[in-house]
């Protein structure tokens, strides 16, 4: 499969926990609940779905945690709290910072951030209010310092937790921040002329 084909999957998996309500059943704010997720939107598509990467990644010249040390870090991140809203956005700044898997990590991550906000606060972030540019920037910074990331998801959130087109179209944002496109036609659909 293409990555795009397998983005393409991924996104109609994520759309189905959420229709049929399997997302709400994951443990909120947990390692489990988060390798759930990822499981949930990779399984059959990555051969690591679910499970805590054993190899060191990068992106550009940001290195994420040593895998060597993830089996510590994440229980210690599982332990943060999560009873008011700078709290849980340092818990998922953490966890990115984790990166515990080889792939999907934003587009899991920003689930399981979303299931700990509905459940905390009774409210989740409205993705589509949310510039790419603008996230993946204050991300970039948030590991020292936080206010950035903090004041863009707070401005974006909504008490509409069950609000159908916020969550679909907060799904579809969240795969287009990591470079799926749900417009773009696949490699493979691409015909020129002369064919």
């Amino acid at each position: 499969m293409t990555q795009h084909e397998i983005d393409a999957a991924s996104l109609v998996k994520a759309k189905a926990i959420f229709e049929s309500g399997e997302v709400y059943g994951f443990e909120v704010g947990t390692v489990a609940g988060l390798c759930a997720i990822h499981k949930a939107l990779f399984g059959g598509l990555y051969d690591f779905a679910g499970q805590i990467r054993t190899l060191n990644i990068s992106k550009g010249s940001f290195r994420f945690a040593n895998a060597l040390y993830l089996q510590q870090i994440l229980p210690v991140i599982e332990k943060m709290p999560e009873n008011d809203f700078p709290a849980i956005v340092a818990k998922y700044v953490e966890m990115n910072v984790a990166h515990p898997f080889m792939e999907g990590n934003g587009r899991s991550g920003r689930i399981w951030l979303d299931m700990m906000l509905r459940k905390r606060l009774g409210k989740v972030v409205d993705w589509r209010n949310i510039e790419k540019r603008a996230y993946l920037s204050a991300m970039e910074r948030s590991p020292v310092n936080d206010l950035e990331i903090r004041t863009l998801l707070e401005n974006a959130l909504t008490t509409e937790i069950d609000n159908r087109e916020i969550l679909f179209k907060g799904i579809e944002r969240s795969y287009f921040y990591e470079g799926y496109d749900a417009e773009a036609p696949s490699a493979t659909s691409i015909s020129t002329a002369g064919d």
